[in-house]
């Protein structure tokens, strides 16, 4: 089948900053390395409402701004299938057939499930479509035979479950399903970048995102508002590197030839971080050169938006067709599924044909 990557995004919001270094951006790199068969980005909202069900507006209004925000990055149609997630309804009867698989201890014993179940105050009522999505998400992956995810560190205990669900099935069932492995980020920098408060996780409800439809001057404000190093008080003060929220992001996005072009007074970073450790060196002039780095990193996905706003009923009828395209892709692996389970009876003529001898003896 080759080697095919399934990944995505939910939409309760525009992508920022945070999912540009840990997963965007990869992921045009590796459209466009031609070392993948097939690539499927999926818009995640029928995961989304699981948290969000009381709010499918939400959902609603961020499928085109997501979709917008993977195109402006790069993200080809003519090279990866983005989809809806809703729009395939096959996942849901594979959902269905999985869960048989799992038991409910496990799903409580997956950390990435208590984690996100406290970070949204379940702790007491849980919903149940939040509570199984480690199952609709191993529905996802294997709809799509994928070999490969994309994803964080976070992420490795949902792909850890899929692949028991992958196993357990093909055991019982023989082989059919294709077992995934995850494709962790290659830059440290880029595995968790902050939000602009110093806070741990980009967060919308915190206000602390660049979002990558930001306008230039927004980009500027978000910077110059930016956590450094709150003993850093004068110029002179000697500051800390460490836990600088600006020193994080250049460590993301900074390059050797950022510092010809916007700060020629340093050689590198690491002579940069020096005069900022020793002292002499002010916030506001690290933040400035941040400025020009992330204004030339946005500028290009800003014009790129800009095109793709103009003509939005094209923007839905490349989703439409993405679906339709995922949705032959998750027919054909249902098909297989039902096949192995024995539960394919209008297609398996030799059930249907020995049946009707044996009542037909019977009738004799």
């Amino acid at each position: 089948m080759g080697k095919i990557i399934l990944t995505g995004d939910r939409p309760t919001g525009r992508l920022h900053l945070g999912h540009y270094v840990g997963s965007l951006k990869r992921r045009v790199e590796l459209q466009n390395s031609g070392a993948f068969d097939k690539i499927y980005i999926m818009i995640a909202d029928a995961q989304a409402l699981t948290d969000n069900a009381d709010n499918p507006e939400k959902v609603r209004q961020h499928i085109l701004e997501v979709a917008l925000d993977y195109l402006s990055c790069g993200i080809d149609p003519a090279q990866s299938v983005i989809l809806i997630q809703s729009q395939i309804p096959e996942l849901c009867e594979l959902s269905f057939y999985y869960m048989n698989l799992v038991t409910v201890s496990r799903l409580q014993r997956n950390p990435t499930v208590k984690t996100e179940i406290k970070m949204r105050g379940f702790e007491g009522s849980i919903p149940v479509g939040f509570f199984t999505y480690p199952v609709s998400q191993a529905a996802d992956i294997t709809a799509f035979n994928a070999t490969t995810v994309p994803a964080g560190e976070d992420q490795e205990p949902m792909i850890e479950q899929t692949r028991e669900i992958v196993r357990r099935f093909n055991n019982i069932y023989g082989e059919t399903l294709v077992e995934p492995e995850i494709l962790l980020p290659d830059n440290a920098a880029c595995l968790r970048l902050p939000g602009t408060d110093g806070k741990a996780k980009m967060s919308k409800s915190l206000g602390n995102c660049i979002y990558l439809s930001d306008s230039a001057e927004e980009v500027s404000q978000r910077v110059k508002g930016m956590f450094t190093d709150p003993d850093h008080l004068r110029v002179s003060d000697p500051g800390k590197v460490e836990g600088n929220t600006v020193f994080t992001y250049l460590d993301a996005f900074c390059r050797p030839e950022h510092f010809a072009a916007f700060l020629p007074d340093y050689a590198n970073l690491e002579e940069l971080k020096t005069h900022y450790r020793r002292g002499g060196l002010g916030d506001m002039k690290v933040k400035r050169f941040l400025d020009a780095i992330l204004q030339e990193e946005l500028a290009p996905i800003r014009a790129r938006r800009h095109e793709y706003e103009k003509d939005i009923p094209a923007v839905y009828d490349m989703l439409k067709r993405g679906s339709e395209t995922a949705r032959e892709a998750a027919a054909a692996t249902l098909d297989r599924v039902r096949h192995a389970m024995r539960i394919d009876y209008f297609a398996d003529e030799q059930l249907i044909n020995a049946q009707a001898q044996a009542y037909n003896r019977k009738q004799s």
